[in-house]
């Protein structure tokens, strides 16, 4: 099984550099690294090239376009996912692979991430109130298991057979909210709330930071809504 990593990036040379160090300290390395240049003006691409990373650049601005350039150029039966601020710990690579070959029918494996630098109340909280909740809400409201896009994988063939539904064009959509509602009912998502990374706790310094990425969650479900209402979903769901 060949194993792709995409990683999307955007001026953030120095959260890249920690990212693949991390992918190069795998267990199981990965077979493949795609790094998605989103139009950085800073040393992001020298340091995904130095670090032995495929660099493909993607003219259009804004995440969903720039992550879905990585899965269409990715070649690896099983598509992984991390942002430049991901720090997968060292089997995170075996443990996806593990998760695919044990099952067959698996379409999509997603797992949250890890706050680094909070500690105490602060770090129960952003876990409760943001982790916690996207996986509760968001699921609920396309009735099946969501995708984190900081830590996610796939097969190819799902990506292959969903990616003309995926916005590449609004970069205020939530990209993996977006991905998550290609499938359906059929489909077997897993979240592995065991399969964690570490994430920048950043936009919780950054209020108006913290505010977009709320507003592009409900922007996102409201735009799949109109063509795949929850009702409709959860009785897909039901029958199933």
């Amino acid at each position: 099984m060949r194993l792709s990593v995409v990683v999307p990036v955007l001026d953030d040379a120095h959260e890249l550099a920690g990212c693949l160090a991390a992918l190069h300290g795998q267990t199981r390395p990965p077979d493949e690294i795609v790094v998605v240049d989103n139009g950085c003006s800073d040393t992001s691409a020298d340091v995904a090239r130095e670090a032995g990373a495929r660099v493909v650049t993607e003219p259009v601005r804004g995440i969903p376009s720039a992550a879905a350039a990585g899965y269409d150029r990715a070649s690896g039966d099983v598509i992984a996912r991390l942002d430049a601020d991901s720090r997968p710990g060292p089997d995170w690579m075996q443990r996806i692979e593990s998760a695919f070959a044990e099952d067959p029918g698996l379409v999509a494996l997603s797992g949250p991430g890890e706050f680094i630098g909070l500690s105490g109340w602060r770090a129960r909280a952003a876990q409760l109130l943001y982790m916690d909740a996207y996986f509760f809400s968001v699921g609920a409201a396309m009735a099946h298991p969501v995708l984190f896009g900081s830590n996610l994988a796939m097969r190819r063939t799902a990506w292959e057979r969903v990616r003309d539904g995926v916005d590449r064009s609004d970069p205020e959509l939530h990209d993996d909210i977006d991905l998550s509602f290609q499938f359906g009912a059929d489909d077997r998502l897993r979240v592995d709330r065991s399969l964690t990374v570490g994430i920048s706790a950043r936009p919780f310094d950054d209020p108006a930071a913290m505010r977009r990425r709320f507003s592009r969650a409900f922007r996102t479900i409201a735009r799949n809504w109109r063509t795949s209402p929850p009702s409709e979903r959860w009785m897909q769901r039901l029958r199933r």
